[in-house]
């Protein structure tokens, strides 16, 4: 779905070949999604769990475990790409993501590299090559963008992470000289998982969190670059599924959401906008969080620590298994 007046897009986060010959294709014809999202946690659900690799690895037993992986994951890029095309010639997104290795995550210029090879390889001018938000990141994000490399900037859980990866952006486009579409993901669904494990089961603070990111992001208008929420499963059973999308309904934005999050969005949510959120509002908010006696900057921190460790292990995982 794209609300055109809102400038607001649906991305699936979700990939797998069988889903891509097939629904993939009917919710794009629905006008339900306009782009993708990928990272090594979906990948390893797919390769390890859909009989649809097998012919495809069966054919790879020369190359090394990683670039197995590879040959497999730029398959179902390029596929994802080419098939979100004609939504990209028409300037309605039609973006599909890849991650770099995260084990690259503290190494820059691994991560440049990577970034462009996979770029290359690919060779679809609507892939965005994901990167996460460390301080190698910020510096590979920066080359990427200053070549013309769409980026998406992932495990955002804090504004300085965003406000770093606005600014190596808008000095990558600078050097470019245009513009270059990016994204920066904001995680949210997690905080207030971890949130309710402290005692908060408000679930309130992911989203008002990611408010604050949003209107700071906003606030620095880098040309090309929009907010993302990402994590937006619900992992409170007790909300409906498409919450985490109706709440953070907003202008330049994008929600990547697993199917079934989409599909209950697209039959039952609300359309009306629900960011930005008071400034006041959401500082009372954290007052209280404070007051509770807990440190949300370290909750947040710790976050961002174990995101990058999931993502390190489900590529692990896909390595060992091939």
């Amino acid at each position: 779905m794209y609300i055109e007046d809102l400038k607001f897009s649906l991305w699936a986060d979700f990939i797998e070949r069988d889903y891509l010959e097939n629904e993939f294709k009917e919710l794009i014809d629905k006008g339900i999604i306009n782009g993708a999202t990928s990272n090594p946690a979906i990948f390893k659900n797919a390769i390890l769990n859909s009989p649809a690799y097998k012919e495809q690895l069966s054919t790879l037993d020369a190359l090394s475990a990683k670039e197995k992986y590879e040959a497999v994951a730029i398959y179902d890029i390029t596929k994802a790409a080419d098939i979100l095309k004609p939504l990209y010639d028409n300037k309605d997104d039609g973006y599909v993501s890849i991650e770099v290795d995260p084990f690259l995550c503290d190494d820059a210029e691994a991560t440049i590299s990577e970034g462009k090879r996979l770029f290359r390889e690919i060779n679809r001018e609507n892939v965005m090559i994901k990167v996460p938000a460390t301080d190698a990141g910020y510096i590979a994000m920066k080359e990427l963008t200053s070549v013309g490399v769409p980026v998406n900037a992932t495990l955002i859980f804090k504004k300085s992470q965003a406000i770093s990866c606005a600014k190596a952006f808008r000095e990558g486009v600078e050097i470019y000289g245009e513009s270059v579409a990016t994204v920066i993901s904001i995680f949210v669904s997690r905080i207030d998982a971890k949130m309710a494990s402290l005692g908060v089961n408000d679930n309130l603070s992911g989203i008002y969190n990611t408010a604050d990111i949003y209107s700071e992001i906003e606030s620095m208008n880098v040309d090309g670059c929009r907010a993302l929420f990402a994590s937006t499963g619900i992992k409170d059973k007790s909300l409906p599924v498409h919450h985490y999308i109706e709440k953070l309904l907003a202008y330049n934005s994008v929600n990547t959401a697993p199917i079934d999050t989409i599909k209950a969005y697209y039959e039952n949510g609300a359309k009306d906008k629900a960011l930005p959120i008071s400034a006041d509002v959401i500082k009372a908010h954290f007052e209280k969080v404070k007051n509770a006696g807990i440190d949300f900057d370290d909750v947040l921190d710790k976050q961002i620590v174990d995101g990058l460790e999931a993502f390190k292990d489900a590529f692990k995982d896909i390595l060992e298994s091939l």
